[in-house]
């Protein structure tokens, strides 16, 4: 009974509580193709040498990133992270409480927390930034609803462009409180369509650039539209190192960017934790969701760090709270804050060039391949190819000569009808070496 502590009747007179008859009536809005008809198939009881074999088994069928050449991306990208960064996470200074309630024994924590605030601040060109969010995706959600707060308006107008996982996710969290989403059709290049759909109803426009093609676009004339019509733009940055070498967002007119950190100071790690970027203007500030931390002075005039502004649930009144699920990833903020650090600006210029002179090298080495299609007109560090079979076959088969040749866009959305189209990356991780067995790899897949 220690992790069941209700008993049959406790459930039954909680059930009729909220007036359902069986739990299963709890589950109502899960579609019936996600539930499983009984238990999953895993062993009932296996001892902790048992599990430890088979769990290594498993692992080993993995193909490990750094270990193949490999050119994945579509929002989690490979880039060296350098010792320091898991060294210092892992000092026992920051093994602190989750949440800096008490600023008096937290002070290292608010801190890494304002500086981190400063570096997404400058990196985005936005005047505010809070204390990061779950996710890049989750924070595109919250932007969304913190323009519907802004505005009073219902309707968010996402470009084609944008991540299809994170417009998923984001009509998943914003559709309960009744906000309506207007998502494009999946486009390589076409950013700019958004403005004939903005209307008087319009709360938000969304774009992403680098765009889940990875075309590089800039959005001030759609800033322009959206402002004329009282709506608010919201940026999607899923590489942030991006930042270091294209204009901000900030400079491009957004009022909101929503920003995935995972680039800076966190691995790929089977996709997460990762940490969410938000950062708007000041007018903004009191409807940004999360916490902010600010520096003050103390009772003797020492510098000092506080939570300025907690407008979520754990802080106000639940239905005061600008939101109910933005949590900080405080360690992945630290790690994004180190790295951060340890390369400065000019580290970050030179990191965010050699990404994308290794994009131009294999861009043309897979150009130069009979069939293939490069889609992608301007980029950063991803590109996306049109290839004269499906994808994903493609991808497969070069998996099988251990190269990692990228993501199928049929994958993130299947019903696009754009199953021949590869979304490929290439980081300063990337050798020339790798560059060539992909092109010389690909080339003998497609002439098979």
């Amino acid at each position: 009974m220690r992790y069941l502590p209700l008993t049959p009747d406790d459930r039954t007179a909680m059930l009729a509580a909220i007036g359902a008859k069986t739990i299963d009536d709890l589950f109502v809005d899960v579609p019936e193709s996600a539930r499983l008809a009984g238990p999953v198939d895993l062993p009932r009881v296996a001892g902790e040498l048992e599990v430890e074999r088979a769990l290594k088994a498993l692992a080993g069928k993995n193909v490990v990133a750094g270990d193949v050449p490999f050119f994945c991306g579509a929002g989690a990208y490979r880039h060296h992270v350098p010792a320091t960064v898991d060294h210092i996470i892992q000092r026992s200074e920051f093994l602190t409480s989750y949440t800096p309630y008490q600023p008096e024994i937290a002070q290292g924590t608010l801190q890494y927390l304002y500086e981190f605030q400063t570096q997404v601040a400058n990196l985005t060109g936005m005047a505010v930034a809070n204390a990061s969010l779950y996710d890049g995706s989750t924070a595109m959600a919250e932007g969304v609803l913190m323009a519907t707060r802004v505005t009073r308006r219902n309707k968010a107008v996402i470009s084609g462009g944008v991540h299809p996982h994170y417009v998923a996710a984001t009509e998943t969290v914003v559709h309960a409180v009744g906000v309506e989403t207007e998502a494009l059709p999946a486009a390589v290049d076409a950013e700019a369509d958004v403005i004939a759909r903005i209307g008087p109803d319009t709360a938000c426009v969304v774009v992403q650039t680098p765009n889940v093609f990875g075309t590089a676009t800039d959005v001030t004339k759609i800033a322009e539209a959206a402002h004329a019509a009282g709506a608010l733009l919201i940026v999607v940055v899923t590489e942030a190192v991006s930042m270091g070498l294209l204009k901000s967002p900030g400079e491009m007119g957004a009022d909101i960017v929503a920003a995935e950190g995972q680039s800076i100071g966190n691995a790929l790690n089977y996709g997460g934790p990762y940490v969410g970027l938000f950062a708007c203007r000041e007018k903004l500030i009191r409807q940004m969701p999360g916490r902010l931390c600010g520096e003050t002075v103390d009772a003797d005039g020492e510098r000092g760090f506080v939570l300025t502004l907690s407008t979520r649930e754990q802080h106000i009144r639940r239905d005061k709270a600008t939101s109910n699920i933005c949590t900080n990833s405080g360690l992945c903020s630290l790690a994004f804050t180190i790295h951060m650090s340890l390369l400065g600006e000019a580290g970050l210029r030179k990191m965010a060039l050699l990404n994308h002179e290794k994009a131009l090298a294999t861009r043309d080495a897979l150009a130069a391949i009979p069939g293939v299609e490069v889609l992608t007109p301007r980029f950063f560090n991803e590109f996306a190819v049109k290839l004269p079979r499906p994808a994903a076959a493609v991808v497969e088969a070069l998996a099988g000569d251990r190269i990692l040749a990228g993501v199928p866009f049929s994958r993130l959305a299947p019903q696009a009808g754009m199953d021949d189209v590869l979304l490929v990356a290439a980081t300063e991780t990337t050798t020339d070496a790798d560059i060539q067995a992909l092109a010389s790899a690909l080339a003998k897949v497609l002439a098979n």
